[in-house]
C-alpha cells in the first residue's frame, strides 16, 4: 500500500515537528513538507500534491480557515484536517466543517487520536 502524503501547515516549528514525527513513525503516511501559513499551504498543495493537509486554524498572514476556503475551491480531492489549540472553538470548528474540513485535531496531540483521524480519511 502506498503511503499517503501529508502536508503540515503550522506557524509553530515545534508543533510541526511533533506532527511530522507522528506521521513518519506511523508507517502509513509520509510528510509532504511544512508550510508556515495558509498562503504557503496553497502553493505547496500545488507543488507537492498531498492527499491530506493538517492545517492550524490560527496563523499570521493567511489563517487556516481562509486557506481552507481557497483550497476547497481549487482542489476538490484534497482532504483538510484543521489543527487547533483553542478552547471553545465551537464557531470556528463548525465553520471549518462547513468549508469542507474533514475533521479537527486538538493540541496537545494524542498520537492515537491523530493517526485514527488520518486513517479514517
Amino acid at each position: 500500500m502506498e503511503k499517503k502524503k501529508v502536508l503540515i501547515v503550522d506557524d509553530s516549528l515545534s508543533v510541526a515537528r511533533q506532527l511530522e514525527r507522528i506521521i513518519s513513525e506511523s508507517g502509513d503516511f509520509v510528510s509532504a513538507g511544512h508550510a508556515k501559513n495558509g498562503a504557503e499551504a496553497i502553493k505547496m498543495n500545488h507543488s507537492e500534491d498531498p492527499e491530506i493537509i493538517c492545517m492550524d486554524m490560527n496563523m499570521p498572514g493567511m489563517d487556516g480557515l481562509t486557506a481552507l476556503r481557497t483550497l476547497s475551491v481549487m482542489d476538490k480531492e484534497v482532504k483538510v484536517v484543521m489543527v487547533t489549540s483553542l478552547g471553545g472553538v465551537g464557531d470556528k470548528f463548525t465553520e471549518a466543517l462547513k468549508l469542507g474540513a474533514k475533521n479537527v485535531i486538538s493540541k496537545p496531540f494524542e498520537t492515537d487520536d491523530v493517526l485514527r483521524i488520518l486513517r479514517e480519511l
